[in-house]
């Protein structure tokens, strides 16, 4: 990672270990995000593995000699974790959230890829070693921006009850859901056909960033007790710092052209 980057990834890493102290706290997973049923046998045992996965692999992120180590276990992690929502997306494929709680576990799944991508350090002989090109790079690039639509529609589709979400004291409420929605759909179809991609994706780390710090962090202070407010902001900040671990290898057109240029004529 360049100087540049490292505040992205140690963002990322304070939500891996914020995610972990609380499923430590409570022996459980982190409620609807991260949906385990009742039923998995050795349940609670899985639970705490988790926390420490999350806890250890935050910190790992954080110290150089294990960071590579560390991005390496979170990444199949994060991809485990985000097909626990596949199935709700066959079983209800019509209902509009599902769509949405998958896209934020695949915004978070995007942040771990592109970190694995540049940090793992894995040997030229491994078979993930394909993963972490920078064609890969790109694919993950793509990923995020198409899940970012869901999310965006989701605004639209749920306006009451994003507008009850957003802070009382903001005129318009509704309008502010809306604006939101049209947001996120910007920035996912801004990466997605390279309209100043760039900044369309820092534009949804922003937005997230903005939704964490306005919407959880009020209810953190007013509830510090409750469970609820500490998951939705390690959740919200996690996805945010993702989305901005995303957005940091996002070039502009001429730059990323360039950058194809190149790795056709290295693999040449």
């Amino acid at each position: 990672m360049t100087r540049s980057q490292q505040p992205a990834l140690t963002a990322f890493a304070i939500g891996m270990i914020g995610l972990g102290i609380l499923a430590l706290i409570y022996g459980d997973f982190a409620m609807v995000w991260q949906p385990v049923a009742p039923w998995v046998p050795g349940r609670t045992v899985l639970a705490y593995a988790s926390g420490i996965i999350m806890l250890l692999g935050g910190i790992g992120l954080l110290v150089r000699p294990t960071a590579a180590w560390s991005v390496r276990i979170l990444f199949p992690y994060l991809f485990v974790w985000m097909c626990l929502k596949l199935p709700a997306l066959f079983v209800a494929p019509g209902m509009e959230a599902v769509w949405l709680g998958f896209g934020e576990l695949a915004v978070l799944f995007a942040g771990g890829w592109v970190l694995f991508a540049r940090m793992s350090e894995l040997p030229g002989g491994s078979p993930l070693a394909a993963i972490t090109s920078q064609k890969s790079i790109r694919i993950a690039q793509l990923f995020f921006a198409v899940w970012l639509i869901p999310i965006g529609l989701s605004h639209i589709v749920y306006v009451k009850a994003t507008a009850d979400l957003v802070p009382a004291w903001l005129p318009y409420r509704e309008g502010w859901a809306y604006l939101t929605g049209a947001g996120h759909i910007a920035a996912g179809l801004g990466v997605l056909f390279s309209v100043i991609p760039r900044v369309a994706a820092m534009a949804e780390a922003g937005m997230i960033g903005v939704f964490t710090i306005l919407v959880w962090v009020p209810r953190v202070v007013a509830e510090p007790k409750a469970r609820l407010p500490w998951t939705a902001f390690f959740i919200s900040w996690a996805i945010a710092s993702a989305a901005w671990a995303v957005a940091q290898t996002v070039a502009g057109k001429q730059s990323a052209a360039e950058n194809l240029a190149a790795e056709k004529s290295a693999a040449a």
